[in-house]
């Protein structure tokens, strides 16, 4: 198949296909190609789909525009009540200018995971213990706002910061569930004192009734009694006063004085 044809001509061909094999290039979707030609930035990236990068002239950087979601790790953080904690966080961000972060920044992963540490560790040395604990929505924002700031020369978009983890010392967490369990005994006192007020309230109004009712009062004590009697005592001792006796005194004597007359007859 080759015969006739010389050897270098065949090396010559076989190097200008792996040639143009190597200047066509396929983007991705997420993928843009930053092009150097002769050492200068061209002026837009390239992508995606089909490219030529035809080196030696022309050399590609590919750069993901997809969301990067970058784990901070735990950091030592001295909060402005120095309390001394661990926390870390995660960064989600992505390149929204291809040229600037490869022009502006060495490495923008680096550098990026490099300042949301020290970022985290400045923000957060900011503030108490119990507004770390409690105001994390707050803190994120701020945080997502200063990260978005420093990285937008870069070509970096911060969407996203989220605190995940604040380790405490052994000793602030047992003084933190004496604290929380001394709340819990006060708030028990106040309902349990409210309770008794409340209590005292109605008795103080049932005896108001009561006292203008010495009837009601006559029937209580009845009431008493009848309970009293079904339970199993072998000894009742039960005061009784001498307003309820009276009517039943009267009705004897005036029984007694009917007798005698009826007898004197």
């Amino acid at each position: 198949m080759f015969e006739g044809i010389p050897f270098s001509t065949i090396v010559l061909v076989g190097i200008v296909i792996l040639y143009v094999l190597s200047v066509v290039n396929v983007l991705r979707e997420y993928e843009r190609g930053v092009i150097f030609r002769l050492g200068r930035l061209l002026p837009e990236s390239k992508g995606p789909g089909l490219i030529l990068v035809f080196w030696p002239i022309d050399r590609m950087e590919r750069i993901s525009l997809r969301m990067v979601a970058m784990d901070v790790p735990a950091q030592d953080v001295i909060t402005k009540d120095n309390v001394s904690v661990k926390v870390n966080a995660i960064v989600y961000f992505r390149v929204i200018e291809p040229n600037s972060a490869v022009v502006s920044v060495e490495n923008y992963l680096y550098a990026t995971s490099q300042l949301s540490q020290t970022t985290l560790r400045s923000v957060l040395g900011q503030v108490e213990l119990d507004d770390l604990l409690s105001k994390r929505e707050e803190l994120n924002d701020r945080l997502q706002s200063i990260l978005d700031q420093h990285t937008d020369p870069w070509g970096i978009k911060v969407s996203l910061v989220e605190i995940k983890t604040v380790d405490l010392p052994a000793e602030m967490q047992r003084a933190m569930a004496r604290q929380a369990e001394a709340e819990r005994e006060r708030r028990a006192k106040v309902i349990h004192a409210e309770g008794e007020f409340q209590a005292a309230a109605r008795l103080q109004e049932a005896g108001s009734t009561l006292s203008q009712e010495p009837v009601s009062l006559q029937l209580r004590y009845l009431s008493t009694l009848s309970e009293i009697a079904t339970e199993q005592n072998s000894t009742i001792v039960f005061p009784i006063p001498m307003d309820l006796l009276s009517p039943l005194i009267k009705i004897a004597k005036k029984a007694g004085a009917q007798s005698g007359g009826d007898s004197e007859d």
